[in-house]
C-alpha cells in the first residue's frame, strides 16, 4: 500500500522531487548563462575566507559556478541525489538543504586558504551523499540502509577523489565540510519510526 501521510502517494512524491530538482538545475544554468553574458560578475558571489563582508554570499555561493564545465560537473550528481534525498519529503529536504549550505559556506570562510574564491553546488552534492549514506542507519529502515550501500557503491570513488588535498583548484575543504555537513543532517533531520497501519477483520 503507498505511503500516504500528508495525503501524498508515492507517485505524487517523485513527480515533485523531481520538478523541484529540475527546476533547481534550471536555476544554476540560467545563472550562468546570465555569468557568461555579463563578463563573469557573478563570480563575485563565491565566498573569500575570513572576510567579514563576504559572510552575505554564504548561501549564494552554492549557487554560482565557474563556467559551463565546472556546473556540468556537478549537474547530474546534484539531479540524482537531490531526487532521492527529496523523494522522503520536500519540506525535509529543503531543511538538509539549508543546513549544509550554511554550514558549508560558513567553513569554507572560516578555513579556506587565504585569497581564494569558493563556489559552485559540489559542497550540496557531498553534503547529500552523507546524507543518504547514513539516513537509513540512523532511523533503522531497511531500504534507506540498501539506498545509501547503492550510493556508496556508485559515488564513492568520485567522493572520495573529490576529498583528496593534493588537487589544485578543487575545495576540498568545503567538500569534507559539505559531507559533515550532510551526516549532521541525517541525525538533526531524522524521522521517528512509521506507525504501523490499522488493520481490520
Amino acid at each position: 500500500m503507498s505511503d500516504t501521510r500528508a495525503g501524498w502517494s508515492n507517485s505524487d512524491r517523485a513527480l515533485a522531487a523531481g520538478k523541484l530538482m529540475l527546476a533547481w538545475v534550471a536555476l544554476l544554468w540560467l545563472l550562468e548563462v546570465v555569468d557568461v553574458a555579463t563578463g563573469h560578475a557573478l563570480d563575485g558571489f563565491g565566498v573569500t575566507p575570513r572576510d567579514p563582508s563576504e559572510l552575505v554570499d554564504v548561501v549564494p555561493s552554492s549557487f554560482i559556478h565557474f563556467g559551463f564545465a565546472h556546473l556540468a560537473a556537478n549537474t547530474v550528481p546534484l539531479l540524482v541525489l537531490g531526487f532521492l534525498a527529496a523523494l522522503a519529503g520536500l519540506r525535509r529536504f529543503l531543511l538538509v538543504c539549508a543546513l549544509i549550505i550554511v554550514v558549508d559556506g560558513l567553513g569554507v570562510w572560516l578555513i579556506a586558504p587565504a585569497h581564494t574564491n569558493t563556489a559552485g553546488a559540489s559542497g550540496v552534492i557531498f553534503g547529500l551523499f552523507g546524507f543518504l549514506l547514513v539516513s537509513g542507519f540512523v532511523e533503522r529502515r531497511p531500504w534507506g540502509v540498501l539506498a545509501g550501500v547503492l550510493i556508496a557503491a556508485v559515488w564513492g570513488g568520485s567522493i572520495l577523489a573529490g576529498l583528496a588535498p593534493t588537487q589544485t583548484g578543487v575545495s576540498w575543504q568545503g567538500h569534507l565540510l559539505g559531507l559533515l555537513a550532510g551526516v549532521a543532517a541525517a541525525f538533526v533531520f531524522r524521522r521517528g519510526p512509521t506507525a504501523p497501519a490499522a488493520l481490520t477483520r
